[in-house]
């Protein structure tokens, strides 16, 4: 007897085709990830990829544990605007 997938709604998602938000559901079933919303007709299928070490980020969690730990300290300079300029808007 197969499981019964279960659907989850995204919590502030928003509809690509409708606009709706909080009306997209996802679930995911045979290596297969689908996405659909309940207000149109849209619906979405996209295959689960495993990540790779190249597309995780580095951190002291995944981060090989014989690497040294650098306890160097780097100062930080701080540029000040240009005269007459308040700032990026």
């Amino acid at each position: 007897m197969a499981l019964p997938i279960t659907k989850r709604f995204i919590a502030g998602a928003v509809c690509p085709r409708c606009g709706a938000m909080d009306k997209i559901r996802a679930w995911e079933n045979n290596g297969i990830r689908y996405k659909e919303c309940v207000s149109c007709d849209f619906f979405e299928q996209l295959a689960i990829e495993e990540p790779t070490a190249s597309t995780e980020l580095e951190t002291r969690v995944n981060r090989k544990h014989n690497e040294p730990i650098s306890d160097e300290i780097k100062p930080v300079r701080i540029i000040a605007p240009a005269p007459g300029k308040k700032g990026i808007h």
